[in-house]
């Protein structure tokens, strides 16, 4: 689950952070020429609230003018006219792709005086089950870039012990901060790390974090992503997703307890299990063809569950085929088969479709399908089954 900056910055200022006096809106932006007296200025800054990166270099769909989808203005009036040109436009950045993402939320936030930025974050290194910290003077800029071109301006900590952040004083000189400036960063390392814990983010990204004029560390932007599978235990965290900004499909998936992410291929893919659609996708590419979706239906499909992920498959109109791979075991393969029957004469979908089961009652799905007049395909094999699909996309 990811969340807009205003509303990171909301819980990271419960941790003791420093971050500038700000104020949000949904949709209603008349309010900011009252509020703007109470946060401190001028500059102020205005900022679009969309789930992507690249806001500062962003163009507007409808352009009032040509300074993205971050501004800077001294004036109240300015702030007002700004935020009426970002609500309700359209923001187009390199995340966004062409269709860009509607902007309904607007932070009004204090400026400040930038003298260095750095990129910061925390996030979990699956290799070495530890956190790490990602530390960079190459602030402000997208850090994969920074990967690709400067990798040795990146630093890489790993926290050993959560009851002792240790920083290695040799950091300072590769920073360039002064003891006072390293001083600050230590302690917003901490406090980051005591945050990441706490609210079970899988991501908290700073970038940038600001060294201000009078020496000063701020958390200029900020962006966290939530483990949804933690949200159980963060049930005021989960009050604060912004569903319109979710990909339909991916929500309506999520909504009825399967997992799904669209991509751009054309073998439309119905799995059971998160490995196994990983691994149906990998065959796929090795065939020569791209899969069109992640799509799990976790380990208890039923019939319901089958008619919802093809009328999200069917929903794609670049998929060509459909490869359903399925392993019986809390749920029987020649159940899973009749399920797939009554969902496909229900939509009357007409795809092709080829099905590959195994685990528990696989020969009984198998004559299922293949018996079952609609023509349908059972394939034993997993790279018969794979190559079969992608020959009928074609």
């Amino acid at each position: 689950m990811n969340l807009h900056e205003y509303q990171a910055k909301d819980l990271l200022r419960k941790y003791n952070l420093p971050i500038l006096d700000g104020k949000y809106y949904i949709e209603n932006i008349e309010g900011i020429s009252k509020d703007i007296k109470n946060i401190k200025g001028p500059p102020w800054v205005i900022k679009s609230q969309i789930h992507a990166g690249g806001r500062g270099a962003g163009k507007f769909l409808e352009p009032f003018n040509e300074k993205g989808g971050v501004q800077i203005t001294n004036t109240s009036n300015g702030a007002l006219e700004i935020a009426k040109g970002m609500m309700g436009n359209t923001l187009i950045t390199k995340q966004t792709g062409n269709e860009g993402k509607l902007v309904n939320r607007i932070y009004l936030e204090a400026g400040c005086e930038i003298d260095r930025e750095y990129y910061l974050s925390i996030l979990l290194n699956r290799n070495q089950s530890k956190l790490m910290l990602m530390v960079s003077d190459a602030g402000g800029i997208d850090i994969e870039e920074v990967a690709e071109k400067t990798p040795e301006r990146i630093q890489y900590i790993h926290f050993h012990n959560s009851e002792n952040i240790m920083i290695s004083d040799t950091l300072q000189n590769k920073l360039n901060f002064s003891i006072n400036e390293f001083i600050q960063f230590k302690e917003i390392v901490a406090n980051l790390y005591r945050a990441y814990v706490a609210i079970d983010a899988s991501l908290i990204e700073i970038n940038p974090l600001v060294v201000t004029k009078d020496q000063k560390l701020i958390l200029l932007d900020a962006k966290i992503n939530i483990d949804d599978n933690a949200l159980f235990r963060q049930p005021e965290i989960e009050k604060l997703k912004d569903t319109s900004e979710e990909n339909e499909l991916e929500f309506e998936a999520s909504e009825n307890d399967m997992a799904y992410i669209k991509l751009d291929g054309k073998i439309g893919c119905m799995v059971n299990g998160a490995g196994l659609a990983m691994a149906t996708m990998d065959i796929i590419k090795q065939f020569g063809m791209e899969p069109a979706n992640f799509l799990d239906l976790g380990g208890t499909a039923n019939k319901e569950r089958a008619i919802k992920a093809f009328k999200i498959i069917q929903s794609d109109k670049n998929v060509k085929s459909v490869f359903i791979n399925i392993f019986g075991g809390i749920i029987h393969c020649d159940m899973i088969a009749n399920g797939i029957i009554d969902a496909i004469k229900e939509l009357d979908f007409k795809l092709p479709v080829v099905v590959r089961f195994q685990g528990t009652n696989s020969k009984e799905g198998r004559d299922i399908i293949n018996n079952s007049s609609l023509g349908l395909i059972s394939i034993d094999d997993f790279s018969n089954a794979a190559q079969k699909a992608v020959e009928l996309s074609e």
